[in-house]
């Protein structure tokens, strides 16, 4: 049954902006990353169908926009409003490095599939490139655009995709560093992106309450959806590559088949706007964090 199974009040003391979910592939510990506008990223551990607290990484000096995992599970990353870009250790929970981006080159970030750089969008229309052992700005993509606001890498490390603030996403062939697409289904900002596990679909999230699905290989339109009332926060794949799940400003989480286009059920639990969502490993549970500073995981048998 889908259902609400863990609730976390207060898991910051204010709005909680993002969030990711991972294995430790060293410890075998399933482990939620929170970021807020508190300052404070918090590791969580996932156990028993609850959350408690594992680390608490202090060091930035303003709100954390953005945090993601690498691929095994072992390293995290955030990034903050005050331009900076830190890696964590997840076993320990202390700062690995921190990376001065400067000013206006920071904002979601996301590893590479090989978890050997850190994407992010700039202020400028560009998409950084850091590298994690070097903790230097590697290389840059161009899209000629405006603020990015969002930035995905397919799963098979081919196509690394970008959302703009007037709804622009351009997808960039990384064994190149050219722009192979432009597309321009929105008319307002696209906060977040998402492939299918097989890399095969691309799917994206605007403030114009849509959702977008694209076929990732030629760039063409394979479906829309009305999403929600209001704007589309964060879109998030299932690990089965059928479902996803979206979270919205009209405070709600949804999950929907990709195959029919169908909301599949609507969560309603948060009180203030859903900044962002994460499957677990398996995709039998997601997590949501909001503005009203809880966290809360639910069941969801898909």
């Amino acid at each position: 049954m889908f259902s609400a199974i863990h609730k976390k009040e207060h898991a910051h003391d204010d709005g909680i902006w993002c969030v990711a979910w991972a294995k430790n592939e060293r410890d075998n510990s399933d482990n939620i990353l929170t970021g807020s506008v508190d300052d404070l990223v918090k590791c969580w551990q996932w156990r028993d169908d609850a959350v408690s607290l594992r680390h608490k990484c202090e060091g930035h000096q303003l709100g954390v926009v953005s945090v993601g995992i690498n691929h095994s599970g072992t390293v995290a990353a955030s990034s903050s409003v005050d331009n900076f870009l830190r890696l964590w250790d997840l076993e320990s929970g202390k700062q690995i490095k921190a990376i001065d981006a400067g000013p206006a080159e920071l904002w979601s970030i996301i590893f590479s599939p090989d978890s050997r750089f850190l994407a992010s969008g700039t202020h400028t229309g560009k998409i950084n490139l850091f590298g994690v052992e070097s903790g230097q700005k590697e290389s840059s993509l161009d899209t000629r655009g405006k603020f990015i606001m969002s930035v995905a890498y397919s799963p098979d490390g081919r196509i690394l995709a970008s959302g703009a603030v007037d709804g622009v996403v351009n997808l960039f062939d990384m064994s190149t560093g050219r722009l192979i697409s432009s597309l321009e289904g929105h008319a307002m900002p696209v906060r977040s992106l998402a492939f299918s596990p097989d890399s095969k679909l691309l799917t994206t999230a605007s403030d114009d309450g849509q959702i977008k699905i694209y076929d990732s290989r030629d760039a063409t339109l394979a479906g829309s959806m009305a999403a929600h009332s209001s704007w589309v926060l964060s879109v998030q794949f299932n690990p089965d590559n059928t479902h996803l799940a979206s979270s919205s400003s009209d405070h709600s989480v949804k999950l929907w088949d990709i195959g029919n286009r169908k909301c599949v059920h609507t969560f309603k639990e948060h009180s203030d706007q859903v900044w962002s969502v994460a499957f677990n490993d398996t995709g039998n549970r997601l997590v949501s964090v909001s503005d009203d500073s809880n966290l809360i995981v639910y069941s969801c048998p898909l």
